[in-house]
């Protein structure tokens, strides 16, 4: 599911979309934002991404970690959450990996 919406907007609080969750054991597709329904994580396992077309740094980093917060909500039997970004952080990395957080690093093709 991309751009899962995690949080409705409302007058107290903002709207949070997650750049992607996966389920696991579910179909392999891409669901329309109109078929995402947080009873379908309920008991599931899910990976939850966000990502960045950047360095690792604080930013994606906090994303990564309140996401996984704000999934609890719907009961998933797991979360997997991973950090995508250009290049790591050798300060930043371990870190990330202390609280849960798996940190993918891509170069784009030339």
């Amino acid at each position: 599911m991309e751009e899962f919406l995690a949080v409705r907007p409302s007058a107290d609080q903002g709207q949070r979309l997650l750049d992607g969750v996966i389920v696991l054991d579910g179909q392999t597709r891409i669901l329309h934002r109109s078929e995402h329904d947080p009873e379908y994580i309920r008991g599931k396992d899910i990976i939850v991404l966000q990502t960045k077309a950047e360095r690792l740094g604080m930013y994606l980093l906090g994303q990564a970690l309140f996401s996984r917060e704000l999934m609890k909500r719907f009961h998933p039997k797991n979360i997997r959450t991973v950090a995508i970004c250009k290049r790591s952080d050798k300060v930043l990395a371990p870190l990330a990996e202390k609280f849960g957080i798996e940190v993918v690093c891509y170069q784009e093709s030339m």
